[in-house]
């Protein structure tokens, strides 16, 4: 019998982006999915909504308050009320519940590296949208994903994509090489807003110009690093660890249409591109059905009405954080660390206007060289890795502070 007869499903992070696609696609098949957990930290109204539509049995809210906005929300009369649970420890101990069947990692941020990592622990069909499992803590993600005999399925569109276009022998969910016959994998980009932007404007754009995404509709964050493709970067070193695959046959392409979302190149020079909308559907409906495909909700792509698809090399002078993450990922685990918790960093600062957007990659450098510089720690554990993106954070937050 398949395995998407039976899941029942933990959502963390539902009432992002996200979630709220794994929600609509959840919907579509009541017969074989159905809801077990909610998790969210602040839209704790509409996490009770999300639950009482959905009759999830649990909720995991950050703190008591969280707690009683949730009881407060909740529709009066209707029973039964879920179980409410408390803190990061909850998240940890839900993922691992038998009734569980699949965890969908969308917890946005270094808070998403526990569950996602509890998942893994727990053998769990994990459906992958958290990008720290892998930036920060990728070898002991992919290791405990092999050693629990986890199911890893990436939900980012790029990774699905390149995952649709690998070989069957080639999709193992935890690899230790690289699959046969591939030369590279090329991820699209679409270059965000700024892909045109006279360099010497980029000093005085806004948080909002920064966040109003030509193709995508995500939240402020992620929608800053796309703008510096940051976010690309991020996905170059998830790309190293789900694909097992050397720095140096990973290709960044600009493509403006956000309708090829990556590519796989063969040693023969075929090249497989996987093609759709530019809706997170898609790729979570693949991986909640894989090996089946099943309905996502999107519609028909009128191929005849893209007109052309346009692909071009990134400029690393527009983009430098893009520069920054490919040395980080040659330079090691602790670098990749360190850029993500200095962009976190910089990028909430220059959203409330504390830095400039041109500042956000020099703050991103500065944080490297000094983390870079100090003497060299294992990162075999989870609080290894938690002590080395908090020391980060804090470097990244003096930083900032200076500029301002």
């Amino acid at each position: 019998m398949s395995k998407m007869l039976q899941q029942r499903i933990c959502v963390l992070g539902s009432t992002g982006s996200i979630g709220v696609n794994t929600l609509d696609v959840i919907a579509r098949h009541p017969e074989t999915l159905s809801i077990y957990a909610l998790s969210a930290h602040s839209r704790i109204e509409q996490l009770a909504a999300q639950a009482s539509a959905t009759g999830a049995r649990v909720v995991i809210v950050p703190d008591e308050a969280a707690r009683k906005r949730f009881l407060h929300a909740w529709p009066a009369g209707q029973h039964p009320v879920p179980e409410i649970r408390i803190g990061q420890q909850a998240l940890c101990d839900t993922v691992a519940e038998a009734e569980v069947t699949t965890v969908m990692a969308a917890i946005v941020g270094a808070a998403g590296l526990p569950s996602a990592l509890a998942a893994a622990a727990a053998g769990k069909r994990v459906l992958l949208a958290n990008k720290e499992a892998l930036v920060a803590a990728g070898s002991l993600f992919m290791r405990t994903v092999r050693d629990c005999g986890a199911e890893l399925l990436p939900i980012d569109s790029e990774h699905n994509a390149i995952f649709q276009c690998m070989p069957q022998s080639g999709r193992a969910t935890a690899p230790t090489q690289p699959a046969r016959g591939v030369r590279r994998l090329l991820l699209t980009a679409s270059g965000g807003p700024f892909r045109t932007t006279a360099l010497d404007q980029l000093a005085s754009v806004t948080p909002d110009q920064a966040c109003a995404h030509p193709n995508w509709t995500m939240g402020r964050k992620i929608s800053v690093d796309s703008a510096t493709m940051l976010n690309k970067g991020l996905e170059v070193i998830e790309a190293h660890w789900l694909f097992a695959m050397p720095v140096d046959r990973i290709q960044v392409v600009i493509h403006p249409q956000s309708m090829v979302h990556s590519m796989v190149e063969y040693e023969d020079g075929s090249i497989l591109a996987q093609l759709g909308q530019p809706d997170m559907r898609t790729p979570i409906a693949y991986g909640l059905g894989f090996p089946e495909r099943i309905d996502s909700g999107v519609g028909l792509l009128a191929l005849t009405a893209l007109g052309r698809l346009d692909f071009e090399e990134p400029n690393f002078d527009r983009f430098p954080c893009l520069r920054l993450s490919f040395d980080a990922l040659a330079t090691g685990q602790a670098a990749c660390v360190a850029l993500n918790a200095a962009n976190e960093i910089a990028v909430d600062c220059f959203l409330n206007s504390r830095i400039r957007y041109t500042e956000i990659a020099g703050v991103i450098e500065a944080c490297l060289d000094r983390i870079t510089g100090m003497p060299s720690t294992g990162l075999d554990s989870l609080d290894d890795v938690l002590a080395l993106d908090a020391r980060s954070r804090r470097i990244a937050a003096e930083l900032c502070l200076q500029k301002a």
